[in-house]
């Protein structure tokens, strides 16, 4: 039977094929390892008590990525309402990151939330403007807008940073 037809899928080929992506993407959101891997598992959780029927590859990958991006948010979500710790202060982003990756991902995280999503689906994950716009539910030219103004703050963030 093939994957896509089966009300279970093969968990741990889907976890083998999106994890790293998912993660990422988390990571983009959360600033935080734990709570990045907090969020992938929880969508792999609600993947396991859900199980919906995928009718191709890419309805998976965009099933787990929009999962993975509003369980990101209801995590920011209750972040906010309990104590923080500002951003510059965060110390415990992965070891395997290096410092210029770090600067990056500080400055995409002063980015505005809806700005952040589609170059984090575009530009780093490498998804299409079509896929990116069917993932976050918006028309194509949208994501091309918020591209470009992503990119402008992303870069104002970049110019105002420590390192330059």
């Amino acid at each position: 039977m093939h994957l896509f037809q089966s009300r279970e899928p093969d968990l741990g080929a889907l976890y083998d094929r999106h994890a790293h992506m998912l993660y990422r993407l988390a990571l983009s959101y959360l600033h935080c390892d734990e709570d990045a891997r907090d969020a992938v598992q929880d969508v792999f959780i609600k993947l396991v008590e859900h199980t919906p029927a995928f009718r191709d590859a890419e309805h998976e990958r965009a099933w787990l990525v929009r999962a993975t991006i509003n369980r990101s948010c209801d995590l920011l979500r209750r972040r906010s309402v309990r104590a923080s710790v500002p951003l510059d202060e965060v110390t415990h982003l992965p070891a395997q990151v290096s410092d210029a990756a770090r600067e990056v991902l500080d400055c995409l995280g002063q980015v505005s939330e809806k700005y952040r999503a589609a170059l984090t689906l575009h530009d780093l994950e490498g998804f299409s403007v079509e896929e990116t716009a069917r993932i976050l539910r918006i028309s194509p030219s949208a994501v091309k807008m918020r591209l470009r103004r992503g990119r402008v703050q992303l870069k104002t963030q970049w110019e105002e940073g420590p390192h330059v």
